[in-house]
């Protein structure tokens, strides 16, 4: 099929959009509340698939590329633009002080860490993946799930909490 799409073959992106577009939606909408930029972003990868249907590299899921290609998009959205300095220092600031929870999801492969997060609510598991694993600012979680940022905290401050219950 991109194949086809390589060739402008807009039957072939309209068999893809259809295919992947409502999987692809509903989990965009479980990162970001505002339907809006849900719509946008899900266009936008679209709109790279049919731009670029080369990047493909031929190796896992079409599915898994699209998602990557939609987070990214996601995050772009979201995130101010910052100078290479600043991201370079941001990024070197992190590392030297990395949170418990990084630390935690960085083993997971290795420890009792998956089940522990399993056992969390929804709602502490989307601040967890938007803090944790997307790497969000409290702001821009908040702005992401459509929450305070001040719940943002509360909810990261009690996953903490029950993570480090369930592994002792």
């Amino acid at each position: 099929m991109l194949a086809r799409i390589a060739e402008d073959d807009r039957g072939a992106l309209h068999e893809l959009f259809v295919r992947h577009q409502p999987w692809l939606a509903a989990r965009v909408r479980q990162r970001c509340a505002d339907p809006a930029i849900v719509a946008e972003v899900v266009n936008d990868t679209f709109l790279v698939v049919w731009e670029k249907p080369g990047r493909y590299a031929g190796d896992g899921e079409v599915a898994a590329w699209l998602w990557g290609i939609a987070i990214r998009t996601l995050l772009h959205r979201l995130r101010p633009r910052k100078s290479v300095l600043e991201r370079l220092t941001a990024l070197r600031h992190d590392h030297a002080t990395a949170s418990a929870e990084e630390a935690v999801l960085l083993s997971v492969e290795h420890t009792d860490v998956g089940q522990a997060l399993q056992r969390l609510s929804p709602e502490l598991v989307a601040v967890v993946q938007a803090t944790v694993i997307d790497g969000l600012s409290t702001r821009e979680a908040a702005a992401l799930l459509g929450i305070p940022s001040g719940t943002v905290k509360s909810r990261m401050s009690r996953a903490r909490s029950e993570l480090r219950e369930a592994l002792l």
